[in-house]
């Protein structure tokens, strides 16, 4: 099992949780190749909407990966983002700035930004603990139970 982050606006990581679903890197196939069935993701939301300047610096979706299907979407004549299903839960939106002395994956505590930059990168294990600690309680409820590891709903891809 691995764990990632993939950064993502509040207002459009809302339609994936809603949907659930999720796209990497502006819907591009690479780094959604990379995961695998029951692997974890943790979405990291640097501003509360993708055209706008307000900015949320937080944690703010958490979820595994549901099957091996990785698929295309229209959503327009000339976008067709690649997609994986997830299962995600209920979660505590949480701020970033309180956990950077702790994560190891952001040496540079001056530039602590600086990883995400690259849109989408695994995170290690203590790292991945740390956060979903404080985002989870102790008994994750799914939200969008009608996606199980390796059984896609189709119904859901919107």
């Amino acid at each position: 099992m691995k764990y990632w982050i993939t950064v993502v606006s509040k207002d459009h990581i809302t339609r994936g949780v809603a949907g659930g679903f999720m796209q990497a890197n502006h819907g591009k196939q690479g780094p959604l190749t990379h995961m695998a069935t029951g692997d974890w993701v943790i979405i990291y939301s640097p501003k509360k909407s993708m055209d706008g300047d307000e900015k949320l610096q937080a944690f703010t979706a958490i979820g595994r990966v549901a099957g091996d299907e990785i698929y295309q979407y229209k959503m327009s004549e000339d976008f067709k983002p690649f997609r994986r299903d997830v299962t995600y839960y209920e979660c505590k939106e949480t701020p970033i700035v309180p956990l950077v002395d702790k994560l190891s994956f952001m040496p540079n505590k001056q530039s602590w930004g600086y990883p995400f930059r690259f849109g989408f990168f695994e995170l290690p294990g203590h790292d991945f603990e740390l956060i979903k600690n404080h985002m989870l309680s102790n008994e994750p409820t799914p939200i969008n139970k009608t996606l199980h590891y390796g059984k896609a709903n189709v119904k859901n891809r919107n």
